[in-house]
């Protein structure tokens, strides 16, 4: 038994002891299923948030659903109070990745720009698996989107449907420069190593150890919210693991997350692995930074309604 996909822990309200009131549960769950039945059988409709956690296969909405607060909360007068909803929101929209491996705010040199604005265009997009547009902006495959780096400007867009909005996190725009300033003409060789084998892992120790503890407490009991957050940006499922896929945030930079599910006798374990060239394309820091990025968008990751 879990808590209600709206939040609420059924479990410990009176009205569930005194039997007056069944569980809602999660909204994958039977038991939300069967609440659903009933309140459609007594009220004549079912309650709004747990029909639409039903239809979209969301467990709990404050964990899974990347539109949470939406308007099934908003127009209703429960379960979370107007302030809770705006606090979740501002901190939402607050929350990103963008920390260097010293802990600080993330910056984006603009000898970057200089770097790769002074590069022969076409070279470039060859070895980074790109396209060049004339006379000063570089495409870039993104998972499965784009992203667009006007030289001229000095701006990283992302494709948003038919237009392109600007990048605004300064993780994506550093590494995505890094990238290109690195990207060798090296083919992928398909041997996949972890961050002990690479020649820098001493660097990824202590603080900068890679930080997974969050993809454990996201998906380490949800194995089917795993592999849709995966399939959502575009990863192609391995035989590996519980559950695998490998994730393409730059063509020639393959990484590999692999899950385990827990259970009542093991807990949980997440893998990163990465393609052996991945050194030939980055230093450690950016590595370091590119898997904070992947798994951040792993977490947050725009999974298809019903």
């Amino acid at each position: 038994m879990t808590p209600a996909a709206c939040g609420i822990d059924c479990r410990v309200c009176r009205l569930f002891i005194l039997g007056v009131c069944s569980l809602c549960g999660a909204g994958t769950s039977r038991e939300a299923a069967l609440k659903e039945a009933a309140q459609t059988r007594l009220l004549g409709a079912p309650c709004p948030i747990l029909a639409c956690a039903r239809m979209n296969r969301v467990a709990h909405c404050l964990r899974d659903c990347p539109s949470f607060p939406c308007g099934n909360f908003h127009s209703g007068p429960y379960p979370f109070s107007r302030g809770f909803l705006s606090m979740q929101e501002r901190r939402r929209a607050e929350a990103s990745p963008a920390k260097s491996p010293a802990g600080g705010a993330i910056q984006v040199p603009q000898a970057h720009w200089e770097a790769v604005t002074a590069m022969d265009r076409k070279a470039l997009c060859r070895r980074a698996g790109a396209f060049w547009e004339p006379p000063d902006r570089i495409r870039i495959p993104f998972f499965k989107d784009e992203l667009r780096v006007d030289l001229g400007k000095r701006f990283v867009f992302q494709r948003a449907g038919m237009s392109w909005d600007r990048v605004r996190d300064p993780l994506l725009e550093l590494e995505c420069l890094l990238y290109l300033l690195g990207v060798k003409e090296v083919p992928l060789r398909g041997r996949m190593v972890g961050v002990m084998e690479l020649k820098t892992a001493h660097f990824f120790q202590g603080p900068h150890a890679l930080n997974v503890e969050p993809l454990l407490r996201r998906f380490g009991t949800d194995l089917d919210g795993f592999c849709r957050s995966a399939q959502a940006l575009g990863g192609k499922a391995l035989r590996l693991g519980d559950a695998a896929y490998a994730l393409y945030p730059f063509p020639k930079i393959p990484l590999y997350y692999l899950l385990w599910e827990g259970d009542e006798e093991f807990s949980p374990r997440v893998s990163i692995l990465f393609d052996e060239t991945i050194e030939a394309h980055l230093a450690a820091d950016a590595i370091w930074g590119l898997v904070n990025l992947v798994s951040h968008r792993l977490l947050t990751a725009e999974i298809p309604r019903a």
